[in-house]
């Protein structure tokens, strides 16, 4: 069964409709590209696919361990490369609201780096990843 189905509208602009919840998304292409920059672009879901998935699985190992990590944000820059035109760099700095101590810490930041987007990426995406919590570690 497809997961998607992706429409081209014309002027660089797409809509993709996930099957199972027909939820949408608009792309466009961005600015320094010919585009419109009106929605995230396609390699703008690209880095925040990579933060939406740490912080899925993270909800998944806090859940495990009775940590309720809501509120938690990322905030997510990709830089690009232009020959060949490409992703080259994912910054993702999280931004727990909870103090944890050090294991809880480490079992996160870990758990982040192993996320199936994390480990879908070309090895010369750079994945620069940072954490900061309530108490300032």
């Amino acid at each position: 069964m497809s997961t998607s189905k992706v429409n081209y509208q014309g002027s660089l602009r797409t809509s993709a409709v996930h099957l199972q919840s027909s939820n949408e998304i608009i792309t466009d292409a961005p600015t320094d590209n010919q585009g419109k920059g009106e929605a995230f672009s396609p390699t703008d879901l690209l880095a925040t696919s990579l933060a939406s998935c740490m912080l899925t699985i993270i909800g998944i190992k806090a859940a495990d361990l009775g940590i309720d990590i809501t509120g938690t944000t990322s905030d997510v820059t990709k830089i690009m490369e232009s020959d060949p035109r490409r992703v080259s760099e994912i910054h993702v700095a999280m931004h727990f609201l909870q103090k944890l101590d050090d294991k809880t810490q480490k079992v996160f930041y870990n758990t982040a780096l192993t996320c199936p987007v994390a480990r879908s990426l070309h090895p010369d995406v750079v994945q620069n990843v940072t954490f900061s919590y309530a108490d300032g570690g």
